[in-house]
C-alpha cells in the first residue's frame, strides 16, 4: 500500500519514463558514434521519444489508478495524444524547415549579414517509430512501477 499514501504514482510513472528515455538516448550516442554526450540527457528529438514515454506512463498511470472510465485518464489520454502527435507533426516539420534554412544561410556570400547566423537546431522532432517506442516504453515504466510498488 506504499503507493497509495507515500508516492505520487502517475508523477513518478512519468518521471521515470522521462529518465529512461533521455538516458536511452546517452547510452545510444556512446553506442553509435563512440562519443559520450551529456546534452543527450535533456535534448529533444532521437529514439525513444522521451515526450511520449512520459506522457504514456502518465496516462496508463491515472488509468489504473483512478480507472480507464474516469475523467482524469480522459484529460490525460487526450494530452498524451496531442503531445504525441505534436512530437511526429509539428515539431518534426519544424526540424526539416531549420534544416533547409541552416543550408540557406550557409550558402550565402561572407558579406552577407546573415553570414554568420547562429545554425538553427535541426533535430526538434520524431519520426513515427521513434515516438511509438517512447509509448511502449511508457506503458511498461507504468505497469513494471506498479508491479514493484504492489499496489497504487
Amino acid at each position: 500500500m506504499m503507493a497509495g499514501g507515500v508516492v505520487n504514482y502517475p508523477l513518478v510513472a512519468g518521471l521515470i519514463a522521462f529518465a529512461l528515455a533521455q538516458s536511452t538516448k546517452f547510452f545510444t550516442t556512446w553506442y553509435k558514434e563512440k562519443r559520450w554526450d551529456a546534452r543527450q540527457f535533456i535534448a529533444s528529438g532521437g529514439m525513444p521519444s522521451s515526450h511520449s514515454a512520459t506522457v504514456t506512463a502518465l496516462a496508463v498511470s491515472v488509468g489504473i489508478q483512478e480507472g480507464f472510465r474516469s475523467a482524469t485518464f480522459a484529460t490525460s489520454m487526450i494530452l498524451a495524444c496531442v503531445v504525441m502527435h505534436d512530437a511526429f507533426g509539428v515539431r518534426l516539420h519544424a526540424g526539416k524547415q531549420a534544416e533547409v534554412l541552416n543550408q540557406i544561410v550557409y550558402e550565402l556570400p561572407i558579406e552577407h549579414p546573415l553570414a554568420e547566423t547562429k545554425p538553427l537546431r535541426e533535430i526538434l522532432g520524431h519520426t513515427v517509430p521513434q515516438v511509438v517506442a517512447g509509448c511502449i516504453l511508457g506503458i511498461l515504466t507504468a505497469v513494471v512501477m506498479l508491479l514493484a510498488l504492489g499496489s497504487y
